[in-house]
């Protein structure tokens, strides 16, 4: 049973817009033409978070009536990234719910949407219009060479005779239904984040309701399943308010009370300009390929665009669901910060436990999409096509570690832990752990294992190592700084730097000390008796 929200007061600037006793139900309504991305997960996510902050009801609605765009596969697309995100719905084709079926496609079959607009029909709110394409076609023209608004504000059709427009069904001819937007009128609404917008009704086109094959648009479709589900807030982007006065006058038109409209910003890169696939325009799938965790990836979504007060940044799911609201929503455009959403990512990366670790790089490696993202082919671009392979080089050493060897595995992690910001990134980071030969860097090498006084360092700790069974950190510090001690050194950086690429190949990577422990003796002896013939 959804939880009752007594007058619920939505505020513009400090000014009261709305106010009315509802349960708050809202609706996210994917077209699913192609895969999830960032701008529709922010827009699937302000839903759950405003009704999960009101105790409401958030539904899932398919909008399927473009039939020849419509794809079974970005269906499921959206329904798998948004479980892995967390978001989850109450009613839906699903779930089911008391409103089925939840996909347009089927409701138009069901003879839902035929009803009313008969209806609409017969209360003289619409009219069937008869012209061709090209007479369409002709009209903006027209319309474009005299400087007139461009639409369609009546044609041929709208005063029509009822008796011609008869005669031209009799005769076969194809029609659209268009819905009759009153005219020498103003329509307002009362925008949940912009305040009161009014139109002159003259300046607002007579939208298409139902196509020339039968099926419904947005504008109608939409609309009437957002009266018979009960919606109370049509949350959508900025880019609808054009269309707002139209759904408006439906709802006036049919004497339904209109749900509260929310037209959220825009979300645009760094640069100010529209999202492009560089600024973050990506595949939700993409991101969780690359290793991003959904705490991160909703984290930072929720902050594009909203504001929860103070200088909160970090904020658990339970926390934004708290802290939202409609008044924290900005009417100027939110910014796609990709920078910043690798430091959260990194943040969270940090923030878990060892275990929680393993068992999220587990599954992480288990996915096929985690593969396929890595392994398939660059756009014309060699390079990154084999930075990616590389990619997935190391997080196949890291999956056969995390199998074969669970403990140096969990050593490897936590020590790489502070210094990764995606999943990805520890494969790379601890290839070296379960290489038997980790590859040696070139300039590594040259700098530090040529010098003179590293073939007797090396050889010192190949002795030492030999024949032991395992070393703490402790016993692994002691014997760097006795040696650079009984050397006369006074500093560690001729012993480490020398010890770090005969281990790992490598010039930076984790504390040598703890890197010694967790490697063990056997590994270690095997590593410097390969150094010490690369040192000569």
């Amino acid at each position: 049973m959804q939880a009752k929200v007594d007058f619920l007061k939505v505020r513009v600037r400090g000014r009261l817009v709305h106010s009315v006793s509802m349960s708050v139900r809202v609706r996210f309504a994917p077209s699913p033409t192609g895969s999830l991305h960032v701008g529709s997960l922010r827009d699937a996510l302000f839903k759950h978070l405003f009704a999960r902050h009101h105790k409401g009801a958030n539904i899932l609605r398919i909008e399927d009536t473009d039939r020849a765009r419509y794809s079974a596969e970005a269906e499921q697309d959206f329904i798998d990234n948004l479980h892995w995100v967390g978001i989850d719905y109450d009613e839906g084709p699903h779930v089911g719910g008391p409103h089925a079926p939840y996909r347009q496609s089927e409701r138009k079959e069901a003879g839902i949407y035929a009803r009313w607009i008969d209806e609409f029909l017969k209360l003289g709110h619409a009219y069937k219009a008869f012209e061709t394409p090209e007479e369409l076609v002709e009209m903006r023209e027209f319309q474009q060479v005299n400087r007139q608004p461009v639409g369609y504000f009546g044609g041929l059709w709208r005063d029509a005779a009822p008796s011609q427009a008869e005669d031209a069904e009799r005769a076969g001819k194809p029609f659209v239904i268009r819905q009759r937007v009153p005219r020498g009128v103003t329509i307002a609404i009362d925008d949940a984040i912009r305040g009161r917008i009014e139109w002159n009704s003259d300046t607002v086109d007579d939208p298409v309701l139902i196509k020339a094959d039968g099926m419904p648009t947005y504008h109608f479709a939409a609309m009437v399943d957002d009266h018979l589900m009960g919606i109370t807030h049509i949350m959508r982007g900025e880019e609808w308010i054009s269309s707002a006065p139209k759904h408006a006058a439906l709802f006036d038109a049919f004497g339904w009370e209109r749900p509260i409209f929310v037209h959220c910003p825009v979300i645009k890169g760094k640069d100010g300009k529209k999202l492009s696939k560089r600024q973050g325009d990506t595949r939700v799938a993409d991101y969780r390929a690359d290793g991003y965790l959904p705490e991160a990836l909703l984290n930072l979504i929720a902050l594009i665009g909203w504001s929860p007060g103070g200088d909160r940044e970090i904020m658990s799911i339970q926390e934004l669901i708290e802290a939202f609201d409609l008044p924290g929503l900005q009417p100027s455009p939110g910014v796609f910060d990709l920078e910043k959403l690798r430091w959260m990512n990194g943040h969270y990366i940090r923030e878990m436990a060892p275990h929680r670790l393993a068992a999220s790089l587990r599954a992480y490696l288990a996915e096929p999409g985690t593969k396929a993202y890595f392994l398939r082919e660059a756009e014309a671009d060699d390079a990154l096509e084999q930075g990616r392979r590389e990619v997935w080089d190391g997080l196949s050493s890291l999956a056969v570690g995390l199998e074969e060897g669970a403990a140096l595995a969990t050593k490897a992690l936590a020590m790489e832990q502070g210094r990764v910001h995606t999943l990805s990134e520890f494969g790379e980071a601890t290839a070296f752990f379960f290489q038997d030969e980790p590859p040696m860097d070139a300039k590594a090498v040259e700098k530090w294992l040529t010098q003179p006084h590293v073939p007797v360092l090396l050889a010192h700790f190949l002795a030492w190592a030999t024949g032991m069974s395992a070393l703490s950190v402790e016993e692994c510090e002691a014997a760097v700084r006795g040696y650079a001690e009984k050397q006369g050194l006074e500093k560690l950086g001729p012993v480490v730097h020398p010890l770090r690429v005969a281990l790992t190949g490598r010039t930076v990577g984790p504390g040598l000390f703890e890197l010694m422990s967790a490697l063990g003796p056997a590994r270690m002896a095997a590593r410097l008796a390969r150094a010490v013939g690369a040192a000569r």
